[in-house]
């Protein structure tokens, strides 16, 4: 759910900010966690929102890459950031480059500009841009975060890819269902009538279901059309994903994989936090907002330990947030001082697991709907044919 947050913060007076939270004390964290004095919040509860079938939202991938290069090249920040405007056609991009650009003439550093636009550039990029700009190599930073874009983008596009292939063979199955009980089973129905022969009690059955929906194709089309749209709507509404998200959990090994993705993109985010120089407790508390709400609040209990002088190792597998590998690699690093790059390793040997398991679950999985789905199909054509079958028999 989106949140709409009027706040205070230091040096800068009244800002308005949204924040996407499941509940109103998770907004409230964030809000905190960014800084604000939270003076008044209210929640966005518009359920029937408008579906965008272009996505026209700011690109950070394509704004960093555009940047590293322009940098490269030898240009001085707002010239560099002039150069990206003249390109841009989308009117809110303008304008965003725009406010960037006068934030930059009227004295303030990149980090303090991007800063103004939560929305668009979230506080652990601000806070990477931040660090670098201490050590004066921003080209660094950004080259670090277009590589950590492209390979949280790696799992992302497998579960995508994946999940293709299932859901064309379900609107398949149910398009060619839908056109047997709509269309060809009403016309059974009628010959049957004609003949005036007993049918078998299933075949029996499916003519009567048949004919219910052929005599009613509009408010049987309509319905269909209302169920599928209302689906959508609940399926994009963050209260009803979450929801979804908490029964699926409950789902043995799926809940542990979901778990593992999760963890991936933690530990992926906190190392390049760590490369860019931002301290282990600020780097937790900036990316704690990729985990859902129960691994959140045992995060905040492992990072109230590291405050407190635990070793973060120590700290993160008490409170569930590894596994025995992974603590192992977080030991050697705290010990080597590559803490960075272990977080790393980590990252990337959930991603191998992830990407494992969802090959097998693939190749498991979408021979079994092919079969459901033929057989639904198919038990439907024989309980049509069937009386025919039986009719040609008593003949001979």
């Amino acid at each position: 759910m989106q949140y709409k947050v009027k706040a205070a913060r230091h040096g800068e007076g009244m800002v308005y900010v949204d924040i996407d939270a499941l509940t109103k004390d998770d907004a409230m964290r964030q809000a905190a966690e960014r800084g604000l004095t939270v003076l008044s919040l209210r929640a966005n509860e518009a359920f029937l929102k408008r579906p965008k079938l272009f996505n026209s939202r700011f690109s950070l991938s394509l704004f960093s890459q555009e940047l590293l290069a322009l940098l490269d090249a030898g240009l001085p920040q707002v010239e560099a950031l002039e150069t990206i405007l003249e390109k841009e056609l989308r009117k809110s991009n303008h304008k965003l480059m725009e406010s960037i650009i006068a934030k930059l003439y009227e004295g303030k550093s990149l980090s303090m500009a991007l800063e103004q636009f939560p929305k668009e550039f979230p506080p652990l990029y601000v806070a990477m841009i931040r660090s670098s700009e201490k050590t004066g190599n921003i080209t660094d930073s950004l080259t670090r975060y277009i590589s950590y874009q492209a390979q949280v983008d790696v799992i992302r596009k497998k579960v995508t890819s994946a999940s293709i292939y299932p859901v064309f063979l379900l609107g398949a199955g149910g398009l060619v269902t839908l056109f047997l009980m709509l269309y060809v089973v009403p016309k059974f129905s009628v010959i049957y009538q004609d003949l005036g022969h007993d049918l078998p009690f299933f075949s029996r059955i499916l003519m009567q279901w048949g004919q219910l929906l052929g005599s009613h194709k509009p408010l049987v089309l309509t319905t269909l059309v209302l169920l599928l749209v209302g689906a959508y709507y609940a399926i994009t509404h963050p209260i009803t994903r979450a929801w979804v998200l908490k029964k699926i959990k409950t789902i043995p090994n799926i809940g542990k994989r979901i778990q593992i993705y999760q963890l991936a993109r933690f530990y992926r985010t906190f190392g390049m936090l760590l490369k860019g120089g931002v301290p282990v407790v600020p780097a937790l508390e900036m990316v704690s907002g990729l985990l859902q709400v129960e691994l959140r609040e045992q995060l905040s209990n492992a990072t109230n330990s590291i405050r407190e002088g635990k070793p973060a190792s120590a700290s993160l597998e008490k409170y569930g947030l590894t596994t025995p590998i992974a603590t192992r690699l977080l030991r050697v690093g705290e010990r080597t001082g590559r803490l960075d790059e272990m977080a790393d390793r980590i990252a990337t040997l959930y991603d191998d697991d992830m990407a494992r398991w969802i090959d097998w679950f693939t190749k498991l999985f979408e021979p079994i709907l092919m079969g459901f789905i033929g057989l639904i199909i198919g038990m439907i054509v024989i309980m049509m044919y069937f009386p025919i079958f039986e009719l040609a028999g008593s003949i001979q």
